[in-house]
This record gives structure tokens, C-alpha cells and sequence, in this order.
């Protein structure tokens, strides 16, 4: 049996901004309409969709079509608990690297984040007080690490 492709979907209430802020993360890029459309407008329109619905859905693809795609739908209700499941961003390179250089790694991709709209909520350090991850939010609040 062949595996079953499949796309993280995020509930949100801004489906845009959500995208901009996880291309930003992930280097990802907005996934290209299906074939025998120019664009999504295209084929929302050709399928009848209402124009005040267009903006409530995105959906991003690994620009070397790899790793799976992410999706964002707008809902109705907020964010209301911690997430279940979440993204973790390997930046760091694995803890058989040095400290400092796994450390200057996730440090800069905050910074990053932070410049696109993330909040750090912490800091968790290994035995020996080292950074081991950074625990962050996006825009609406879903939590995720930078490892």
C-alpha cells in the first residue's frame, strides 16, 4: 500500500497573515492552483465560490515539493487551549554540534520570527545549561519550537 499524502492544516482566524508568517518560517511558498488553472481565483470562481470566502482558506508547498504542504482555514472560533501537535523547526543541526554554534542557530532564527510577528513564550535549556530549544507562538498563538 502506498502511504497517503497528507497537509498539516492550521484553524485560524486570518488565513493571509498565517501564511506570510509560516513562509517566513518554513521557506515555503504558495502552493500553484491546479493544473488547468492560471490562478486560485480562477479556480474558485470557475467552482462557484462566493467572493467573501475567497480569503479563507491557504495553503503553502515546499518549494522543492518534498515535505508535506501546510494549510490554513479560517474558522469561526478562537484558539482556546495548548496545541497537541506541533511544528518543531530543526535549525540547530543536531546535538552532536557545539553548543555555541546550535545556540547561534536557533537564536537567529527567533529573531527571525520574532521580526515576522512570533512571540517567545521560553527558553529550555539542556543539562549543563546550554539552549536545547526555544518555545514559540505564531501570530494567533499556536505554539511551536525552535530546535
Amino acid at each position: 500500500m502506498p502511504a497517503t499524502p497528507w497537509t498539516l492544516t492550521i484553524d485560524c482566524a486570518d488565513a493571509g497573515s498565517q501564511a506570510r508568517f509560516w513562509m517566513a518560517a518554513l521557506g515555503y511558498v504558495e502552493k500553484a492552483p491546479p493544473e488547468g488553472w492560471d490562478t486560485w481565483e480562477a479556480w474558485l470562481a470557475d467552482f462557484d465560490v462566493p467572493e467573501d470566502e475567497w480569503s479563507d482558506g491557504a495553503v503553502l508547498a515546499d518549494p522543492d515539493g518534498v515535505l508535506p504542504g501546510l494549510g490554513f482555514l479560517r474558522v469561526p472560533e478562537g484558539k482556546t487551549s495548548k496545541n497537541r501537535i506541533h511544528l518543531d523547526l530543526q535549525v540547530s543541526g543536531g546535538r552532536h554540534l557545539d553548543a555555541a554554534l546550535r545556540t547561534e542557530r536557533i537564536e537567529a532564527m527567533v529573531a527571525r520570527l520574532v521580526d515576522s510577528g512570533g512571540v517567545v513564550l521560553r527558553r529550555d535549556l539542556q543539562d549543563g545549561g546550554s539552549l536545547d530549544h526555544a518555545v514559540m507562538a505564531d501570530p494567533e498563538g499556536n505554539e511551536f519550537c525552535v530546535v
